[in-house]
């Protein structure tokens, strides 16, 4: 694959839902760096959206692709979910496990996974209080003032965005002002919770190479606190995916909560 990988129809072209899958969270194959990396972020978002975590009544996640791994702590937390993302596949897959198609991607590992954090072991109930608290799956652009035009949704009190704002963005300008687009998603005092890959450039889903925008820990930093956001939790890590050649590697697991407007 040539060109400009970042532009969005690349995507649309190219991304295909169930190869990224089977490379990102398969556990058919035993321990992987993506299966560990799986594990690592269940165990922050369970951190984040556990007991005596954030709570509140409307979350919108951007960027979800075609996974539902980042909402199972959150959908405990919060009684409306909004899944959103830009390439029509992904949210093609989205809806198919929603509706329970027999064509959807297996969860069950990692809904039992997730259920084993929480401390117990009923990951079908699990799975039915997500569907049932995912209220719509809408198209999203990071990089449009409302990044979920046409439509207009009120104020919600949390943002969560998993390993996608890079991938949307050519430089830290625009990722930075990627933020502020998120932030305008959220209320006064509303929470950002991210997850961002440092130091990559590309990665690979099969044969297709994707771009990313490459930054430090210390760029993302600078870009939420830039973005009128207070950081309440950053988690520094050197994990990093096998689909990635670079060094440095390594990804931050960030809470953040937006400070009132003047």
């Amino acid at each position: 694959m040539e060109g400009n990988f970042n532009d969005p129809e690349e995507y649309q072209k190219y991304f295909i839902p169930r190869d990224y899958l089977a490379d990102f969270y398969s556990f058919e194959h035993g321990p992987s760096a993506e299966t560990e990396m799986v594990k690592f972020h269940l165990q922050c978002l369970h951190k984040t959206f556990g007991p005596g975590g954030l709570r509140g009544e409307t979350l919108i996640d951007v960027g979800s692709g075609p996974t539902i791994y980042q909402v199972l702590a959150a959908c405990e937390a919060f009684s409306d979910i909004t899944l959103s993302d830009f390439v029509d596949r992904n949210r093609e897959e989205l809806q198919k496990w929603l509706s329970k198609d027999p064509e959807a991607f297996d969860w069950t590992p990692v809904l039992k996974l997730a259920c084993e954090l929480e401390g117990n072991s009923h990951w079908q109930q699990k799975a039915e209080k997500l569907r049932a608290t995912v209220k719509r799956v809408l198209k999203c652009d990071v990089r449009m003032s409302n990044p979920l035009a046409p439509v207009k949704m009120p104020p919600a009190d949390c943002v969560l965005t998993m390993l996608a704002m890079e991938c949307a963005c050519k430089t830290p300008a625009a990722y930075r002002a990627a933020l502020c687009n998120l932030a305008a998603l959220l209320k006064p005092h509303g929470h950002l919770v991210t997850t961002v890959t440092l130091h990559i450039s590309s990665y690979m889903v099969r044969k297709h190479e994707f771009s990313c925008v490459a930054m430090a820990k210390e760029e993302v930093e600078q870009a939420i606190l830039d973005a009128g956001f207070d950081i309440e939790e950053f988690l520094y890590s050197t994990r990093s995916y096998s689909a990635t050649h670079a060094p440095n590697q390594g990804m931050c697991f960030i809470v953040a909560r937006k400070r009132p407007g003047p």
